[in-house]
């Protein structure tokens, strides 16, 4: 876990005691609504069509169980019973007073929790892989390098107001597992002659206009990622597009119409300029930011116990499944990262009532060390799982509903987080249902938005995956592998009947 030091505590401090202010302020009829909203919207508050809506930070998704238990009692005591983790590794209160917001921050500051900037035009905290720390196949660590990100884009005044929101993703490992692709900077570390780096993607996006981002360098050398990073943002400032709209004021719209070369060149040209600036990294820096992450006391005895989940596995078909899906490799040898699917019919992905939380907060102090992750597929993980503990754990998660084992598999849907998903992802949910058929189907993740698209069929998804089974080479070959093989036509042709 990352303990935040003292400027993080005296920040958040500070941030409650202004918001409180600005509230009773506004409540009482000193501020307008216009002058309000800016200062909410810093403060994760959200005003939605009957209620507000309060989006809790959780930076690159890890949360102890002292934070997950304050989340349970803020949706006992201010919320309906439940909160809502988002595909943005964020949790949602969808139905909190106005009046009682200051005192859900204060009570959230006290387990270092915050609610800054997450929505509003400006930087969200950094995305990144669910295994980040403890996965067995890291060439970098990405914990360090977005907590780099989330302290200079927080403290650095020229870009705490762009012309849209903006989200940076970092992939530390060979297999993109933090989704690079689609968020408005993508960072995908490499190593290029025994020096580290990262390749830039810039543009992507999802909603009404999804896109791949584009490829602006192939190599940035570490020790200059945060001045690339501070040219490219520079670049589109320079191209304020507020004016034409909020939907054209994405970076994807500016790379677009200028086109990805031009782009790539004018962010060339300024970091030309400023590349050597204060803002390059030497290995103290990685040092001073890595220091603040603490590590488990993993017992170097517990890869020798025989775990027993082959035998138990033959005889438990559902803990079989369980193993195959929700289970995965650990960079400590004898324990493993458990999966805890929030998915559901008849319930939104990412929901979770309190309840649930407090048991889930217990699993995790009694079958790990009492730290957790929080997915961009909107999953639970508890990250340090012995494996000779993984058969009684699956018995709880059983008996708490939190068990199915769909990670990875078509009824994992992560819909838009802008509100009333369900009613698309029941039915897609419902006809895919069957696991033999699923198990046969694989690993594949569908997205549903309703931001300004034609709402989407179980009837064609059902085409999509029949399509994708009956030209497919072997088990192994996934869907994404199929449609560059066929090209779209094949499918789009499938979809019309």
């Amino acid at each position: 876990m990352y303990v935040p030091d003292e400027v993080d505590r005296w920040l958040a401090e500070e941030r409650v005691t202004q918001f409180a202010e600005q509230t009773r302020r506004f409540l009482a009829g000193q501020l307008t609504e216009e002058e309000f909203r800016t200062l909410r919207l810093q403060n994760g508050l959200h005003i939605q069509r009957h209620a507000p809506m309060l989006r809790v930070a959780i930076p690159y998704g890890m949360l102890d169980t002292t934070q997950l238990r304050m989340l349970a009692h803020v949706a006992r005591r201010w919320d309906r019973g439940y909160g809502h983790f988002s595909t943005r590794q964020s949790i949602e209160f969808q139905w909190p007073r106005l009046e009682d917001v200051p005192t859900i921050l204060a009570e959230l500051s006290t387990v270092r929790m915050h609610a800054v900037q997450p929505p509003g035009n400006g930087m969200r905290h950094a995305a990144t892989d669910r295994f980040a720390g403890i996965a067995p196949d890291e060439l970098v660590d990405p914990l360090v390098w977005c907590e780099l990100i989330r302290q200079w884009s927080l403290r650095h005044p020229e870009f705490a107001f762009l012309p849209r929101k903006f989200r940076i993703a970092v992939n530390g490992t060979r297999t993109d597992r933090a989704a690079v692709d689609p968020h408005d900077i993508g960072l995908q570390a490499i190593e290029r002659e025994g020096q580290t780096g990262f390749s830039v993607r810039v543009g992507g996006g999802v909603g009404r206009a999804p896109v791949v981002g584009t490829l602006i360098h192939p190599f940035v050398p570490w020790p200059h990622l945060l001045t690339y990073l501070e040219a490219t943002l520079r670049v589109y400032e320079s191209h304020r597009r507020r004016p034409d709209g909020k939907y054209k004021a994405r970076i994807r719209t500016l790379v677009r119409d200028l086109s990805p070369v031009v782009f790539a060149d004018q962010v060339d040209q300024e970091w030309r300029r400023t590349r050597n600036g204060p803002d390059t990294l030497e290995e103290a820096d990685l040092e001073r930011i890595a220091a603040r992450f603490t590590w488990p006391p993993y017992d170097p005895r517990a890869a020798d116990v025989d775990d027993g989940s082959r035998p138990l596995a033959s005889t438990h078909a559902g803990f079989a499944r369980w193993l195959q899906n929700n289970v995965h490799g650990h960079r400590v040898p004898g324990y493993a990262a458990v999966s805890l699917s929030l998915e559901k019919a008849g319930v939104p992905p990412g929901d979770i009532s309190a309840d649930q939380m407090d048991a889930v907060a217990d699993l995790a102090d009694r079958h790990g060390f009492g730290e957790l992750r929080v997915s961009q597929e909107q999953d639970l993980i508890l990250a340090d799982v012995r494996r000779d503990h993984l058969f009684p754990l699956w018995r709880k998660l059983d008996v708490l509903g939190l068990a199915m084992a769909h990670t990875g598999l078509p009824t994992s849907v992560m819909p838009c987080p802008e509100g009333g998903p369900s009613t698309f992802a029941d039915p897609i949910q419902e006809r895919l249902e069957d696991l033999d058929h699923l198990f046969d189907i694989g690993d594949i993740d569908l997205d549903i938005c309703r931001c300004i698209v034609r709402d989407p069929t179980p009837d064609a998804i059902e085409r999509l995956v029949d399509t994708y089974l009956a030209h497919r080479d072997s088990e192994a070959e996934r869907f994404g592998d199929v449609v560059d093989r066929l090209g779209i036509d094949v499918f789009r042709l499938a979809v019309r009947g």
